[in-house]
C-alpha cells in the first residue's frame, strides 16, 4: 500500500526542507505527499516527479487538515520542520498536530537529523503500516470511560 506522509516547513525552513527531500527523493518516489500551503508550491515546483498534494496554509487551516488526516488514519508519518525560534501565528494549530501525531503513533520528525533516522531507517514502511489503524481510543480508555 502506498503511504501518504506530512510535510511542513516554517518560512524560515522551507529551504532547508526542500534540500533535505532532494537527498531523500529516491525514498518518496512511491509515496503520497501531503504539504501545507507554501511548502506545497515550493515542493511541486522543485519535485515535478514526485506526488505532491498541496493544502491550504497552515494559519489558515493546512495544519487542521492534516490532523483531519491523522485522526482519519490516512497520513503514516510527518516530517514537519519547524522554527523555534520565530513566534507562530498559528501556534495553537502547530500544537495539536503534534499532539495528533503523538496519540495516533504517527512517526514525526521535527529537524533534519530527526528526519534523516526516519527515512534512512529499513523499517520505516513496515512501522508506518503497523500503526496504521492505531487507535488512542483504546490506548487511553480511561480517559474515554471516564465519569463526569
Amino acid at each position: 500500500m502506498v503511504l501518504s506522509v506530512g510535510v511542513v516547513a516554517h518560512d524560515r525552513r522551507k529551504r532547508e526542507m526542500a534540500d533535505w527531500l532532494e537527498k531523500h527523493k529516491d525514498a518518496f518516489a512511491n509515496m503520497r505527499i501531503f504539504a501545507t500551503g507554501t511548502t506545497g508550491r515550493v515542493l511541486q515546483e522543485r519535485f515535478t516527479e514526485l506526488d505532491v498534494q498541496p493544502l491550504k496554509s497552515g494559519p489558515f487551516g493546512g495544519d487542521q487538515q492534516l490532523g483531519s488526516m491523522i485522526a482519519h488514519g490516512e497520513l503514516q508519518a510527518m516530517f514537519f520542520f519547524t522554527d523555534p525560534m520565530t513566534p507562530q501565528p498559528h501556534d495553537v494549530d502547530v500544537r495539536a498536530l503534534i499532539r495528533l501525531a503523538n496519540m495516533y503513533e504517527v512517526p514525526i520528525a521535527c529537524n533534519q537529523s530527526t528526519a534523516d533516522l526516519l527515512i534512512s531507517n529499513p523499517k520505516f514502511e513496515e512501522i508506518c503500516e503497523q500503526y496504521r489503524d492505531h487507535s488512542p481510543e483504546q490506548v487511553f480508555a480511561d480517559y474515554s470511560n471516564r465519569q463526569v
